[in-house]
C-alpha cells in the first residue's frame, strides 16, 4: 500500500506548473482554431494593408502610404513586427501582401495565416503569466491561468474581432514581473519596448517614471545620479532603435501625426462607457431643455465620434473638451496612485498601481477605444487571486467589461450586414439585397 501512495505522488508531481501551463495554453488554441470562420472586424483588413505596405514599402513611405484608408498608425516597433509577417506570409500567398491587388482579399489563405499569427503571437502573454505566478502555490496559479488565458475578452477581441492585444498584454505583464522581483532596469526596459510597439499604454508611464525614480534610482547622490544616466541610456536606446531610422529620414512629424490623430473625436466610433459619455449626455439633455425654454440653441446633427480622422461636432451648451483636457483629468485621477508609490513604492503593489493607471486612462482619455478595458481587467485578474475582497472587484469589473465587448462585436456584426442581419431575425420579409 505504501508502495502505491509513493507512486502516486512520483506521477502527481510529474506534471509540473510548466506543463499544466502548456495545457492550459493548448485547450485555448483550440478554442481559437474553431473560431477562424467567425465574424472579423475592418481591424483585419488593417493589419492585412499593414503587412502589405511594410512588404511592398521602403520604409521611408511607411508612416505616408494612403493607398487604403487604414493607414499605418502604431509605432515602428509593431512596423517592424508586421514586416517580419509579411516575409511568411508572402511564402503562404503573395496577394496578401501585394499593396493593390490585396485589398480586402479574404481567402482562406490570408484568414488562416492572420488568425495563426494571433495565436502564436500570445506565447508572450503565455510567458508573461508565468513570470507572475511561477512562486504561487497551484490554486492561485491556475485561478489566474484560467481568468487571462481563458480570458473571453481576448478570445473576442483578437480572436473573434482581430487583434494582438495579448501579445501586447504578454509584454506588459513581464515588465510587471520583472518590477516585482525588483529588477527595475529590465523591467524598466520592457516597458519602453512595449510603447514602441503601441503607445497607447504609456497611460502609465507616469506610475512607471515615478514608482522608478523613488524605488530604482532614489538613495545618495552618486548612486542616484549614476542609476538615473543608466536607466535614461536603457530607454533612450530602446527608443532610438525605433524611431532613430525616421528621425534619420526627417519624417518624426508624419510619424507623430499618424500616432496621435486628434482629429478622430472625443468618443471612439463605437463608444467605450467612460465618463464622456455621460459628459456629451449632459450636453444634448442641456440644449434640449433650453430649446424648449426659449432659447436658440444650436443642436449639431454630427457625431462626436469618427473612426477615421475627420472633424467632431462641437458642443451645444459644455465647455468644448480638448485633448489637453483629457490628459489633465486623467493626472488628476492618477494623482492618489502617483503619491502612493513615491511614498511607499512596493513591487508587490506596482500590478494593483499599473491597472489604476489604466483605468484612469479608460475613464477619462480622448478617443477611448472599447478594448482598452483588457489594459485593466488582465492585470487584475492577478490582484483577483490574493484575497476575496480583491476577487469580488475583479468580478464585478470584469463581467460588466465582458458584457460590453460583446455588445460591441454584435453591433459591428449587425452594420456589416444590416439587412441579412434583418432578414435573419424575421423582422424583413424580404429578401435581402446582394
Amino acid at each position: 500500500m505504501g508502495k502505491e501512495k509513493i507512486s502516486f505522488k512520483e506521477v502527481h508531481h510529474s506534471h509540473s506548473p510548466k506543463t499544466t501551463l502548456w495545457w492550459f495554453f493548448l485547450v485555448a488554441t483550440c478554442i481559437k482554431v474553431l473560431l477562424f470562420p467567425a465574424y472579423r472586424s475592418t481591424d483585419f483588413e488593417v493589419h492585412r494593408n499593414w503587412l502589405a505596405l511594410t512588404h511592398s514599402l521602403p520604409l521611408s513611405q511607411w508612416y505616408f502610404d494612403e493607398t487604403s484608408p487604414w493607414t499605418l498608425d502604431y509605432p515602428p516597433f509593431f512596423a517592424y513586427y508586421e514586416r517580419f509577417l509579411s516575409i511568411f506570409a508572402h511564402l503562404i500567398d503573395p496577394q496578401i501582401v501585394h499593396l493593390q491587388e490585396g485589398l480586402n482579399y479574404s481567402s482562406n489563405k490570408v484568414v488562416y495565416f492572420q488568425r495563426v499569427t494571433v495565436i502564436l503571437s500570445d506565447l508572450s502573454l503565455l510567458y508573461g503569466v508565468y513570470r507572475l505566478t511561477r512562486n504561487l502555490d497551484s490554486k492561485k496559479q491556475k485561478l489566474i491561468w484560467s481568468l487571462i488565458i481563458w480570458s473571453p475578452m481576448l478570445f473576442i477581441v483578437d480572436h473573434v474581432h482581430f487583434q494582438y492585444n495579448g501579445f501586447l498584454i504578454g509584454i506588459l505583464l513581464i515588465s510587471l514581473s520583472y518590477l516585482e522581483e525588483g529588477r527595475d532596469l529590465l523591467g524598466g526596459c520592457i516597458f519602453a519596448v512595449l510603447l514602441c510597439f503601441k503607445h497607447l499604454f504609456a497611460v502609465a508611464a507616469p506610475v512607471y517614471f515615478i514608482y522608478l525614480l523613488r524605488h530604482y534610482v532614489w538613495g545618495g547622490m552618486i548612486r542616484g545620479f549614476s542609476r538615473l544616466l543608466i536607466m535614461g541610456g536603457v530607454v533612450t536606446a530602446v527608443f532610438a532603435s525605433a524611431f532613430g531610422p525616421f528621425f534619420h529620414l526627417g519624417q518624426i512629424q508624419q510619424v507623430i501625426r499618424r500616432l496621435f490623430p486628434f482629429g478622430r473625436g472625443l468618443c471612439h466610433a463605437y463608444w467605450a462607457p467612460n465618463f464622456w459619455v455621460f459628459y456629451i449626455m449632459a450636453d444634448k439633455g442641456l440644449a434640449f431643455i433650453l430649446r424648449k425654454l426659449g432659447f436658440n440653441i444650436q443642436m449639431p446633427a454630427a457625431s462626436f465620434t469618427a473612426g477615421l480622422v475627420g472633424d467632431s461636432s462641437p458642443f451645444s451648451v459644455l465647455p468644448k473638451i480638448t485633448p489637453s483636457v483629457t490628459f489633465i483629468m486623467v493626472l488628476l485621477a492618477l494623482s492618489p496612485c502617483l503619491f502612493k508609490a513615491w511614498k511607499n513604492p512596493k513591487p508587490q503593489m506596482i500590478i494593483r498601481w499599473i491597472a489604476y493607471a489604466y483605468t484612469c486612462g479608460f475613464l477619462f482619455g480622448w478617443h477611448v477605444h472599447e478594448k482598452a478595458s483588457l489594459h485593466f481587467v488582465i492585470p487584475l485578474a492577478v490582484v483577483a487571486a490574493q484575497a476575496p475582497e480583491d476577487a469580488r472587484h475583479y468580478f464585478l469589473l470584469s463581467i460588466g467589461a465582458y458584457y460590453h465587448c460583446i455588445s460591441w462585436t454584435d453591433s459591428l456584426l449587425l452594420l456589416q450586414r444590416p439587412t441579412q442581419a434583418l432578414f435573419n431575425s424575421g423582422c424583413v420579409k424580404a429578401k435581402p439585397l446582394g
